[in-house]
């Protein structure tokens, strides 16, 4: 009944602390990349029709570019921003 509660490792304390500032970013860094590729690809496949001599929408272009530089920005928001430790 007096026993002491272990101490976690510190490595794992360290991880769960890191989960809990940022919850889920793992995720969400994996829904901004999908959506930041469905923008460049649908850039590239604009750019190909265009230099095809099909017309492209301005309107289109413009969301395909919006696209990219939106969720292109998140991921780059979404780094992670802590210098690295270095372990012996």
């Amino acid at each position: 009944m007096g026993q002491q509660p272990r101490p976690l490792d510190p490595d794992l304390r360290a991880r769960l602390l890191q989960e809990a500032r940022t919850p889920w970013r793992g995720l969400r860094r994996a829904l901004w990349l999908a959506l930041a590729g469905s923008g460049a690809a649908g850039l590239a496949v604009m750019a190909l029709r265009g230099a095809s001599g099909d017309t492209v929408a301005s309107g289109d272009l413009l969301i395909q570019l919006g696209a990219v530089a939106l969720f292109g920005s998140l991921l780059w928001f979404d780094r992670n921003r802590s210098p690295l430790v270095e372990r012996d």
